[in-house]
């Protein structure tokens, strides 16, 4: 692990983020940012950020940025951002190069090298999954240092039920990867749009859940079944 991390610190007001998600996901972040929970997101995180909170990730919308409204063909939903130093930077699950790979992340290629025979990168930055139309969303999109799930329930959660709506309704076929009881309680968001789309779930790939029932994580072929049904390589 490199001596000298990424700084990854939220810096930018939200509402400068906000006006730079791209056109095509904005009517869904532009409805959020002008309601009252999102006039409310806005205002408690900025007013921690100026009070000094340190907060991640300063690229709070990179999944929305790299991964484009009509490109998703995946989601893959996390809960919240990482909250230690360098490792946030917008993608669930996904950390910056130089950073030490989390223990969920090394579940996650484990099971992509038994299911798809690719050998572990080096590094834990999944943006060429994202560049594949892997949106790789959490829930909550803003966290403060050294305390997990601290923006919990104020409001994101709003914002990307929205997402997850918008990215289900639109008709051609995409996967849900469900792994988790955070992320299976958003289901019925998915079924509700449409039943085009293929919903996969699993256990948390958490050291503590992955190899449990009912649904263990390692073994489930998440990976390939995904591939299968898309048509092509999306976790290269």
């Amino acid at each position: 692990m490199s001596l000298l991390l990424p700084d990854n610190r939220l810096s930018t007001p939200l509402p400068e983020l906000f006006a730079q998600v791209p056109p095509d996901w904005r009517d869904v972040t532009d409805a959020f940012a002008a309601s009252a929970p999102g006039q409310a997101l806005v205002q408690r995180v900025e007013a921690r950020r100026q009070q000094g909170a340190v907060i991640y990730p300063g690229d709070v919308f990179a999944a929305l940025r790299l991964t484009r409204r009509a490109d998703v063909r995946v989601v893959i939903l996390g809960q919240d951002p990482y909250h230690g130093p360098g490792q946030a930077h917008g993608l669930a699950f996904s950390v910056q190069r130089g950073v030490k790979i989390p223990p969920s992340l090394r579940n996650m290629f484990k099971e992509r090298q038994r299911d798809l025979g690719l050998s572990p990168p080096g590094h834990g930055d999944l943006t060429a999954w994202a560049d594949e139309g892997v949106l790789l969303l959490n829930t909550t999109l803003t966290v403060e240092d050294g305390q997990a799930a601290s923006h919990a329930g104020w409001g994101w959660e709003v914002l990307t039920d929205a997402l997850i709506t918008a990215a289900a309704a639109d008709p051609s076929p995409k996967v849900f990867l469900l792994w988790g009881a955070h992320a299976q309680r958003k289901r019925p968001l998915v079924e509700g749009a449409s039943d085009t789309h293929l919903i996969l779930q699993a256990n948390h790939p958490s050291p503590l859940s992955a190899a449990r029932g009912p649904q263990p994580f390692l073994g489930c072929g998440h990976f390939g079944e995904a591939e299968r049904f898309i048509g092509a390589p999306l976790f290269r």
